[in-house]
């Protein structure tokens, strides 16, 4: 009898894998980095000429294996310029022109974007408690409109900033209100990623839940302290440390949110509410690990910038200021929560509540000080 073989036939590479559509994502990415380069790069430094080469390969990397990031930055594109060219190079537009005043320009966008979240957090909630696929939907799509608008509202807001003067010009990371905006903007496209990675929309409700509690911070914040004017950075900022310091820090610090509010819905669920609502144990349990270890990544990564930064503009790397205490404290206690995880098997409700606990050390962390201490990192205060 012949035996019968079988035929190993590899896997194409992975760039073999990739269509048409992929590479003239990546063909436009470097030609719109290319036009930025030579038509600003007479404004740049060395290393802001890096980062925009650099963003060309790493957005389409991230588009290769996130395919709606390729509609939020062609969405995102066409809603800065527009609001660039209506602009016209005169701030006062903004007050005059109605797409300005209404829906693009930094402050109404980011109005905008508030309001989507508060609406996507209903939606999701009503489709948690009537059981519905429509309210889980609506949700998304709201939380997606929000994150458009928000990082709409942030673009233009940078290009503002260099309208009111050349030397006040500056990435919009560089205070509470602008912070703000940022952790719910990353908060909200992890959360995203893994509702598409796992098909499940049934942890909208409650990541929304923090989303929302940021942007109801953020708009009293803007009212009460008049927050979302654009100021001038204080000299401590004026560094190129702060673009990568503070975008690094805000990914620990919206994944470990998110994290917290997995850890929620998986207490909920293991002691027998919303048993038929919810993912399984297992779901909740591999998102809240998966988004505690890039947070700590991100977050170490952002120390380590931190110190770095401290030296060049103190002269030292370490300074036992409170910020940068309680920030080794968050450092801390996902270090050990990982150690425990991967060393002891760590799992189940204690592993939940640690979770639960670590957002509290990580709001006071990035808010509390701000409130009730004070040192060389008084830049937000309330």
């Amino acid at each position: 009898m012949m035996e019968m073989t079988q035929t190993y036939t590899p896997e194409p590479g992975y760039f073999k894998r990739l269509s048409v559509v992929d590479w003239v994502y990546a063909v436009a990415l470097v030609a719109a980095a290319l036009f930025a380069l030579n038509r600003f790069g007479g404004f740049m430094d060395y290393y802001e000429k890096a980062v925009l080469v650099l963003a060309a390969p790493t957005f389409a990397c991230l588009g290769w294996h996130w395919k709606p990031v390729r509609s939020l930055i062609a969405l995102l594109t066409v809603l800065a310029l527009s609001a660039v060219a209506l602009y016209g190079g005169a701030l006062e537009m903004a007050n005059q022109k109605f797409l300005l005043k209404y829906l693009l320009s930094s402050q109404s966008a980011i109005l905008w974007m508030s309001m989507l979240f508060f609406l996507a957090t209903l939606f999701y909630w009503i489709g948690l408690i009537a059981r519905s696929e429509t309210g889980y939907s609506i949700g998304s799509k709201l939380c997606w409109a929000a994150v458009v608008f928000g990082f709409t509202g942030m673009l233009v807001r940078w290009y503002e900033s260099y309208l009111i003067g050349g030397d006040v010009g500056h990435i919009p990371i560089s205070n509470l209100y602008e912070v703000f905006v940022l952790f719910c903007m990353i908060t909200a496209l992890f959360y995203l990623y893994y509702e598409q990675r796992y098909a499940t929309r049934q942890l909208g409700p409650f990541v929304l839940l923090v989303i929302s509690a940021a942007v109801g911070f953020l708009l009293w914040y803007t009212v009460s302290r008049d927050a979302s004017e654009i100021q001038p950075l204080v000299p401590a900022l004026q560094s190129w440390w702060m673009k990568i310091h503070v975008p690094a820090n805000f990914i620990g610090y919206g994944t470990f949110s998110l994290a917290a509010m997995v850890a929620v819905a998986y207490l909920l669920k293991s002691k027998g509410y919303l048993m038929d609502r919810l993912p399984s144990l297992e779901v909740l349990d591999d998102v809240m690990y998966k988004a505690i270890a890039v947070g700590f990544t991100f977050f170490t990564i952002a120390t380590i910038l931190g110190a770095l930064w401290a030296a060049e503009a103190w002269g030292g790397y370490w300074s036992w200021d409170p910020k940068e205490t309680w920030a080794l404290i968050v450092w801390l206690n996902y270090a050990a929560w990982l150690h425990m995880r991967l060393m002891k098997g760590l799992r189940g409700q204690v592993a939940a509540w640690w979770a639960v606990c670590g957002l509290l050390v990580t709001s006071f962390a990035f808010l509390g000080v701000n409130m009730f201490l004070s040192g060389l990192h008084s830049y937000g205060e309330l």
